[in-house]
């Protein structure tokens, strides 16, 4: 584990340090991996200012100069975001021991850490197995599944098959081992009765015509002396079960049945190696596993059980020989982000027994995952149904809305007394449980809700003085728990558990408040690029199963917006270079289709605003905005990457899109935007598309839709996340709150007073009028409508980065006080280390104005701009004294409302005079001083 020295608090201090982004990864295969660290300091005005960087093979060696194998010395520079390792070629299968060393802002040595990473096997030909699974020549399956266990849509899916293979351990213990995993399909390790590793799902999902991911395991306390069995179970997962919303079953679209492919590496200390690999030796059969899909469920038969199998001294003699099915090794890499795992338990909330003597579990919260159920006193034979579901109607599941997805577990007792059944290769979205043939009542404590998603750290935190403003929050990391599951879904309950493209750009700058998914989208952005066609089309969804759905404006334009985000959030220069030839061929490819720069000719599908409501956005519109997005960030893209001539002429095609953009759908005398929608407008003002002088007219247009339909918002997935930030920037936090307030139909909040736990997928998933949408689409844990979360953040607490700034280097703190809350903070962990603002009103002190109190902390390394909104700029204090002079501040400037101060690295209080209440007469000059400028043309 990592190790920071224990240093006095005023001490710059090296944490967080990763490794491609990860926290001691074993099994890497960048050759050239990366490394970062944050800093802590309580000193004000603390940075680093040169850092040094020393590898050995063993942690020990750190200390002994002449057995490091790398020592950058002494380098200027003032953070640790991402530092290349440049020494010597990495071996595969070694653990590189790191420390760094950080000088502080005087100049002097500061703090050190130390931590690890491991390297994978760097080379197809280390690859010394084979692919292995059931060999359906023999006709392994042993026990054919009894029809009472099957329903018309589980009947063709087969048992999983159980792989075992012995091995002895003669003489010295092995010193290290590691085990090297993948397949096509779901596999679960077993060594010596034990499960190797906490992943689940593994490997994950990804575009497997091109990669399938491998993951490394440190099995070294597993081993034993003598006989040793290395095992596996294997399930259909995303490669050859139902995937998708495909009720035909052309859901096996990459193969037909799950493969194994693995290897073990024992080392010993005379510097001897032995692998045990996948290949010939291998037994294989059928167990309790009756079938197992992801959507469907899973059936497990305990009278089935194989006691021991995976243990020595089992008698394997009624198994049949694995089948080897080829050494096609080129398709397997290292895994590169955190991999999916179960991160909390639930308890049942309620239990209630239903007339039809079923019963019905409440978990209080919809969750993604599955059910652990304890079943105490049940005969053998006796079938227990377990059936999920995200509603009730009328006290019963409400499962209309799953569509084909069964969402149904069966478990069938062997008659012990007490037994345990928890699926191991489905997952779930619900939060209500249906038990039947349960025997006698179900306690409580024999129910517990298991969450699993990809274990993406959660390094961010808002809360404010409003209940149910918190609740949408809670709400919102919930739906990002539940849909991050290997890849960023859209819904994780019904057939269709889709990477939609549009859904992942607009939620990305709230998913990246929330938690830490730099690694987790740079992985993905792979199968996107992956699923890009040859005309420079990006799929809608990745991975890429339905060659018909690509192109859609906002949902291909992703392939552009997401890389260049992460590079914006988190300073990731590498996943904008592996991208840009594909954020290319896209912009190349829509201006292909519409020479005139207005795109108008469909190049694939279009989904428009998807989802608004009251309101039909113009698709011309909102594709043609996206067009000229998409144009800028290349060019922006370009700048970065060193490549001038590009970004000059993705430069010259953006302005030339958004001049036609205006053209042909700006009124140019009073900025109404075609179709008069909140959308359009936000679209226009928010990708920086209206000349200066329309600008207001345009908000004011805005403004007054808003305002005629009662303060209500009428967008989709794509203008959602827009709303309140744009609102916010240009004058109109009062409109921004009023709709974060909002809880009538539709809003966020109103899904919230009729019960939500997390983001539904649509305003009108339920009403009080209409009852349940159609259940052909509504799902009731969705993200996309969740992307105000952003605002939050952002403007609610005020984190922002200043345009142009990287890893939030340069960060913007401006904090939007009102909206009837009397505090509101927040706090991420950036790249740097940990930014935090918060705000709270206290009363004014003989009953005079209210007293408006700031609490900053800005990381080393960091230089901040905070804006103060004030009725009183000149009676700012920081402390206890007037702020100019002051230790760490400058100030930047100020005027009617606001006063603005830089600030280095540190902690600060600010109070001051309350700005006027939003909405009142010259809050919006208070509140937002000026708007933000149109994104920049250079990073």
């Amino acid at each position: 584990m990592p190790n920071a020295q224990p240093l006095p608090r005023d001490v710059l201090t090296p944490y967080g340090l990763a490794c491609e982004m990860l926290e001691t990864p074993l099994g890497l295969d960048e050759p050239l991996p990366r490394l970062s660290w944050k800093l802590r300091s309580s000193r004000r005005g603390d940075a680093q200012t040169a850092y040094r960087l020393t590898a050995a093979l063993a942690r020990r060696d750190l200390d002994d100069p002449e057995r490091l194998i790398w020592d950058t010395g002494r380098r200027e520079a003032g953070d640790g975001v991402l530092v290349p390792y440049d020494g010597p070629p990495l071996q595969s299968c070694t653990r590189y021991h790191w420390r760094v060393q950080v000088w502080d802002a005087a100049g002097s040595a500061a703090g050190r850490a130390e931590s690890w990473f491991e390297s994978g096997l760097l080379h197809p030909d280390e690859w010394h197995a084979r692919w292995i699974g059931r060999d359906e020549e023999t006709g392994a399956v042993m026990d054919p599944p009894r029809d009472g266990d099957r329903t018309d849509r589980t009947r063709h899916l087969e048992p999983c098959p159980h792989l075992r293979r012995p091995f002895r351990l003669d003489g010295p213990r092995p010193v290290r081992a590691r085990l090297y995993a993948a397949a096509r399909g779901l596999y679960e390790l077993r060594l010596n009765g034990r499960k190797v590793g906490d992943a689940e799902l593994a490997p994950g999902w990804t575009e497997y015509r091109r990669r399938v991911p491998y993951q490394a395991y440190d099995v070294t306390g597993l081993l034993q002396d003598g006989e040793n069995v290395l095992g596996a179970v294997l399930a259909d997962g995303w490669w050859s079960g139902f995937v998708g919303f495909d009720s035909r079953h052309q859901a096996r679209h990459y193969g037909r049945a799950p493969q194994l492919i693995a290897q073990l590496l024992l080392d010993h200390a005379d510097g001897s190696r032995r692998w045990i690999a996948t290949g010939e030796g291998w037994r294989e059969r059928d167990g309790a596993i009756r079938y197992a899909d992801l959507l469907m469920g899973e059936c497990v038969d305990a009278r089935a059980g194989l006691p021991g199998w995976d243990r020595p001294g089992y008698d394997d003699t009624g198994w049949h020989a694995a089948a080897v099915l080829g050494r096609d090794t080129a398709v397997l890499r290292a895994a590169s982000d955190a991999p999916v795992r179960v991160t909390g338990e639930l308890p049942a909330l309620t239990v209630t027994r239903r007339p039809g003597g079923h019963h019905i579990v409440d978990f209080g919260q919809n969750m993604v995952g599955r059910v652990r159920l304890t079943v105490r006193g049940a005969e053998r034979g006796r079938r227990v149904r377990l059936r999920h579901a995200e509603m009730l109607a009328e006290g019963e599941l409400y499962t209309a809305n799953l569509r084909t997805a069964e969402a149904t577990d069966v478990f069938v007792a062997a008659g012990e007394p007490v037994e345990v059944f928890e699926p191991r290769f489905t997952f779930h979205g619900f939060r209500y449980l249906e038990v039947s043939g349960h025997p006698g009542d179900l306690r409580p404590e024999d129910v517990v809700g298991r969450v699993l998603h990809s274990d993406t750290p959660f390094t961010g935190e808002f809360a404010c003085s409003d209940a149910t403003v918190n609740r949408l929050q809670a709400n919102i990391v919930w739906g990002q728990r539940g849909n991050f599951v290997s890849v960023p879904t859209d819904c994780p309950q019904r057939d269709e558990r889709l990477g939609w493209l549009a859904d992942a750009q607009v939620f990305l700058p709230t998913a990246c408040r929330n938690a830490d998914v730099a690694a987790f989208f740079a992985r993905w952005m792979r199968d996107v690029v992956d699923g890009q066609d040859a005309g420079g089309a990006f799929p809608d969804v990745a991975p890429r199963l339905c060659v018909e759905r690509e192109g859609a404006p906002a949902w291909g334009d992703g392939g552009v917006i997401i890389p260049w985000h992460l590079y914006r959030t988190y300073g990731d220069r590498r996943v904008l270079e592996r991208s840009y030839a594909a954020m290319t061929a896209w912009v190349d490819h829509v201006h292909r289709h519409n020479p005139g720069l207005v795109w108008r000719h469909r190049t694939g599908n279009h989904y428009g605003d998807w989802l608004q409501v009251n309101a039909e956005t113009p698709r011309e519109v909102l594709a043609t905005a996206y067009f000229a997005r998409s144009a800028q960030i290349v060019a922006l893209a370009a700048r970065v990457l060193g490549e001038d001539a590009d970004a000059e002429r993705y430069g010259a095609l953006h302005e030339a899109v958004r001049a036609a953009f205006v053209d042909a759908f700006v009124d140019q005398t009073d900025g109404l935007v075609r179709g008069g929608t909140q959308t359009g407008h936000l679209l226009a003002l928010a990708f920086g598309l209206l000349p200066e002088r329309l600008v207001p007219a345009a908000v004011d247009h805005l403004a007054a839709d808003i305002e005629a339909r009662g303060r209500h918002l009428t967008t989709g997935f794509v203008g959602v996340s827009l709303l309140c930030p744009v609102l916010a920037a240009h004058g109109r936090a009062d409109l921004a709150y009023a709709l974060l307030h909002q809880d009538t139909y539709p809003s966020w909040a109103y899904s919230i007073r009729h019960g939500a736990t997390t983001i539904w997928e649509r305003w009108d998933g339920w009403t009080e009028e209409h009852g349940f949408q159609s259940p052909a689409m509504n799902s009731f844990n969705h993200y996309s409508l969740g992307s105000v979360g952003d605002w939050l953040y952002g403007g609610v607490a005020g984190i922002g980065q200043e345009p142009g700034s990287v890893a939030y280097r340069r960060p913007l703190l401006r904090p939007h006080v009102g909206g009837g809350l009397t505090w509101a903070r927040a706090r991420q962990e950036t790249p740097l280390g940990t930014l935090a603002c918060g705000w709270s009103l206290r009363p004014g002190s003989g009953g005079g104005p209210r007293e408006l109190r700031l609490d900053v902390t800005v990381p080393p390394g960091a230089r901040a701009t905070l804006r103060i909104p004030t009725a009183e700029p000149d009676g700012v204090l920081e402390g206890e004294a007037e702020p100019r002079g002051r230790a760490g501040i400058e100030i930047a400037g100020g005027g009617p409302g606001e006063l603005a101060v830089r600030l280095a690295s540190g902690t600060y209080r600010f109070s001051a005079a309350a700005p006027r209440e939003p909405g009142a007469p010259g809050a919006a000059e208070a509140l937002t001083a000026r708007p933000e400028p149109r994104p920049p043309t250079t990073p």
